[in-house]
Order: structure tokens, then C-alpha cells, then sequence
């Protein structure tokens, strides 16, 4: 009498085969969502640019006009400062115990208040009436120092260089590419008044 010899499967080739005839029908898996494409780098004149208009720049330095929602920025003067033609010689007389103390012209570039008047100044390239002539190093220090010119007479108010000089380095050297980069506009911004009404820079 003969015996069949059994052929015993060893148990791991048995769930791999399980497993195999499984994924048959299953669906092919997705493939992985490939690394989103990377931004286009912004060049400095254009950071500069976002950095000019979030920085506020023009509610001061660009004269407006007014119109029936109140005074809009003339971009045909934009960031030429206040305006030479508007001449004012003294601060705005103020009425004894009142509290309305600060005052501005209706371009915004003028403001008269406890320090005397102080005019926006012309942030174009022309070389004798704006920034012309400036390095980028006058640039950093006047707006880390609160010095016109980087080494001259103090910033007036309302002009905010305590917060624009905590910026990094390369955000105020990207905006003084900007300003380097629009059409200069020649309007020399008369110097401050102290509250007497005579220029700043007179003994």
C-alpha cells in the first residue's frame, strides 16, 4: 500500500500570496502631490515698491487732491513732497486751553503743532530738490537716527523714522531703491519753522 507524502506550505507564502491576489483589484494608488512650484523672486526695486505703499508714504509725501471722498494722492507729483507753491511762514495759531493743537494743510504735507511746522520732504530722485544726491547709507542712518540727511537737523513729526529704523537692513535698502527708481520731480520743500515761525536751521 502506498502512501501520498503531503507537501506541507510554509505559512508566510501563503499570506503573501493572500496578499497578493487582494491588491489585484484595488485600485492603482495616487501618486504623491509633487513640491509646490516655487514663487518668482520679487526684485528689490519691487519690494521696495510694497514697502512704500504699506509703509503709508504717500498719505504724507504725495500732495493730493480733493475730490468729493475727501483728498486723493496726485500721482502725477507722487512723493515730490509738499508742494513749493503752497507757502505757509508761520505754525497755526492756537486758541488758548484748546485741544485741538495739531493742525495740517489739505495736502497733508504740512503740519503745524507744539514743535513748530514740519513740510514733508521730496522722496524723488531729483538731484536738488530731493534724494538725489543721498547714499544709501544717508538713507539708513537718517531712518535709524532721526537725522536729516543721516548727520543733520532732527525728523520732525509726524514723520514715524522710530518705527521704519527697526526694519531689517535689506527693507530699507530695498525702499531707497524704489524712491532711486521713480521719475524725479523738481519741488524744493521749504526747511521747518520752530514755533516762532523762523526756519528751523537760523540761530
Amino acid at each position: 500500500m502506498r502512501f501520498l507524502q503531503s507537501r506541507v506550505v510554509p505559512t508566510s507564502a501563503c499570506l503573501l500570496f493572500a496578499a497578493a491576489l487582494a491588491g489585484c483589484g484595488q485600485p492603482p494608488a495616487a501618486e504623491a502631490p509633487g513640491a509646490p512650484a516655487p514663487a518668482p523672486a520679487v526684485s528689490q526695486v519691487e519690494r521696495g515698491h510694497k514697502l512704500i505703499i504699506g509703509g503709508g508714504c504717500h498719505d504724507c509725501h504725495t500732495p493730493k487732491v480733493m475730490t468729493p471722498r475727501g483728498p486723493e494722492a496726485d500721482l502725477t507729483r507722487m512723493l515730490s513732497g509738499h508742494p513749493e507753491s503752497d507757502v505757509i511762514t508761520a505754525p497755526s495759531k492756537q486758541e488758548a486751553g484748546s485741544k485741538w493743537t495739531t493742525h495740517v494743510n489739505d495736502h497733508l504735507t504740512a503740519w503745524s503743532g507744539a514743535w513748530g511746522v514740519s513740510f514733508a520732504a521730496n522722496l524723488t530722485p531729483d538731484q536738488n530738490t530731493g534724494i538725489g544726491i543721498w547714499t544709501e547709507d544717508m538713507f539708513l542712518t537718517a531712518l535709524k537716527q532721526g537725522k536729516h540727511m543721516g548727520a543733520g537737523r532732527p525728523i520732525l513729526p509726524p514723520m514715524p523714522w522710530n518705527w521704519y529704523g527697526q526694519l531689517p537692513d535689506d527693507d530699507l535698502k530695498a525702499m531707497f531703491a524704489y524712491l532711486k527708481s521713480i521719475p524725479a520731480i523738481a519741488n524744493r520743500v521749504p526747511v521747518p519753522l520752530w514755533p516762532d515761525g523762523k526756519p528751523i536751521e537760523a540761530p
